[in-house]
């Protein structure tokens, strides 16, 4: 079955069902074909490359420079887990929704964990700017309109 259809010399594509493996990705014949996260499995994917991210951001403070191998490998490491399961989450959740999601519950994240437990500290505008960031997730969410995967 294809997802192309002729109606007046204009291709059109339809848009995929997600979570089904044959028509999420499109493949020669013959070779295995991934399907995109649906609906939960989704936002679990996209919580797993948030803590990714976290723990990337966190080991290269511990990295000096990239200088000490421990920190290093596992921020590469971590950085790299998190592009891929945020962008196996983008095949499900629109960009608009994902990627925010990501950077912004990241980066308070990332932010809580300094405060916390690395003995930063939290004035008054960056606690405003965390909030202000996190609100932006909620009302990007909120006007999508979509709340999982297809």
């Amino acid at each position: 079955m294809t997802n192309m259809s002729k109606t007046a010399d204009v291709k059109t594509i339809a848009a995929p069902t997600c979570g089904r493996v044959d028509n999420c990705v499109s493949g020669s014949p013959g070779k295995a074909r991934i399907a995109a996260p649906a609906g939960r499995g989704a936002w679990l994917l996209l919580g797993v490359a948030i803590l990714g991210e976290i723990s990337g951001a966190i080991s290269l403070r511990f990295s000096e420079g990239f200088t000490r191998l421990f920190p290093t490998a596992v921020a590469l490491a971590s950085f790299v887990l998190a592009l891929y399961l945020v962008s196996r989450v983008m095949r499900t959740l629109p960009v608009s929704v994902a990627y925010p999601v990501w950077a912004g519950v990241g980066t308070a994240g990332v932010t809580l964990i300094g405060v916390l437990e690395l003995g930063e500290s939290l004035g008054a505008l960056k606690g405003l700017g965390v909030v202000l960031v996190v609100a932006g997730v909620v009302i990007l969410n909120i006007a999508s309109g979509k709340k999982s995967g297809c």
